[in-house]
């Protein structure tokens, strides 16, 4: 097959952004009623999660700093509920690969996974929360809100997420998960209201990214307000979430998965597939064959997400680690996502067989999409089938001439020349 030619798209709708965000950061934690809440000298637990958060190290130096400008004793505490195996060195290692080790941060990182158990929740299970939280004066929390991967609710993810399922280590997180999108919808809010009251939650750094994945808006929540406001938070990061500018695709072609882009590994919200029993699919994009050829370094093996695929490499199921893998889909309980598609030697081969058997007789005709992953949207590369699309689209402009896809001899499609922006890009670097 001689594959259809493609040429760079760049998006460029107009973003808000952050730019001072240690500043920024600082302020909002001073204006805040912190002081009225834990007196001077006492132990807060800054809980940090394992999204991809633009940052995060900056971010949690930042709370940190500030903590102890005001003569708290701060220490920084694993929210990331049975991720990194639901281990003590896994979520470790995760947090350390975002830049949040004791040395950099100047404080003590603990990723224990014991918990204490602060009633039951609406359906009679045990509510579960870290013991190295609850234990502190107070709790900071900084995470991302914004749409979830798995669910539509009034909670989605954000700062009630991370005290109920990434405080809740693995036990926590399952018992919100074990019944499906009811126990997200409606368990998740119940046990929250129970925690807000129960524990030492102190403060909520609510950040919103824009669709280039920087910093939009820090916002700081108090606890009493939490659900009043993380709500209209949800919607303004909604409106701000990248996407991919098309709502029908035959090929779209997905460089790498990985748990630093999406909880999901790919974000349902832009592949258009959701993936949950019982659950419709979004309605666009509709995309006829997704491929996915690599997992990130970042997810250290767990490949969780690969079942959104319809086909995927040998080299991506080559790096799987069976116990993160495995450990995260059962705590999720979405199964679907995780099953391996047909799998194929190279990225040649995969990228063959996605034009192959997208419904189109003619290989020119067919509207082919590849992005580095589902977070970094800005620069998309795509078939000539879209020319009409892209030259009418206000925010979308054609910035290279069609040519050959770069396949080397070894069948690898280069992604890093390819997106010389990227997470990927850097990381090589």
């Amino acid at each position: 097959m001689t594959f259809p030619p493609l040429a760079r798209v760049r998006q460029s709708i107009p973003q808000p952004r952050v730019d001072d965000v240690r500043g920024t950061v600082r302020d909002r934690i001073l204006s805040s009623r912190l002081r009225e809440r834990v007196k001077p000298g006492g132990t807060i637990a800054v809980g940090i999660g394992s999204r991809g958060i633009h940052g995060i190290d900056v971010v949690a130096r930042s709370i940190v700093d500030t903590l102890k400008e005001l003569d708290y004793r701060p220490f920084i505490v694993a929210a990331m509920g049975s991720h990194g195996g639901a281990t003590a060195d896994g979520q470790r290692e995760l947090l350390a690969g975002y830049g949040v080790t004791s040395e950099a941060m100047g404080v003590p990182v603990k990723t224990e996974m014991e918990t204490v158990e602060l009633g039951t929740n609406p359906v009679g299970l045990p509510i579960y929360f870290d013991r190295n939280a609850y234990q502190a004066d107070g709790i900071v929390l900084a995470n991302r809100v914004k749409p979830h991967t798995d669910f539509r609710g009034v909670h989605e993810s954000g700062i009630l997420k991370m005290l109920t399922i990434g405080l809740g280590k693995r036990q926590g997180a399952s018992q919100v998960h074990k019944l499906g999108i009811r126990g997200l919808c409606e368990v998740l809010p119940a046990v929250g209201r129970t925690l807000v009251e129960k524990t030492p939650f102190a403060l909520g750094l609510a950040l919103l990214e824009n669709a280039e994945d920087t910093t939009a808006e820090i916002v700081a929540i108090e606890p009493e307000a939490i659900f009043d406001e993380e709500p209209k938070l949800l919607e303004r990061a909604r409106g701000l979430m990248g996407r991919l500018p098309f709502d029908q695709i035959d090929v779209l072609i997905v460089g790498e998965l990985g748990k630093n882009y999406s909880g999901a590994g790919m974000d349902p919200n832009v592949i258009g597939r959701l993936y949950v029993e019982t659950q419709p699919d979004f309605d666009r994009p509709k995309v006829t064959r997704l491929a996915v050829l690599d997992v990130s370094d970042e997810s250290h093996g767990n490949i969780v997400g690969v079942g959104f695929a319809d086909l995927t490499t040998e080299r991506l199921v080559s790096r799987m680690d069976e116990a993160p893998f495995r450990i995260n889909t059962l705590t999720s309980c979405c199964l679907e996502r995780s099953r391996i598609p047909i799998t194929l030697p190279t990225d040649r081969d995969v990228i063959r067989t996605s034009i192959e058997t997208c419904w189109r007789i003619d290989p020119a005709e067919a509207r082919i999409v590849v992005i580095p992953n589902t977070l970094e949207l800005k620069d998309l590369w795509v078939s000539r089938p879209f020319e009409a699309e892209v030259s009418e689209h206000p925010h979308l402009a054609r910035e290279t001439d069609y040519q050959p896809m770069p396949i080397g001899e070894d069948g690898s499609l280069d992604l890093v020349g390819m997106f010389p922006e990227s997470v990927r890009a850097r990381r090589r670097s």
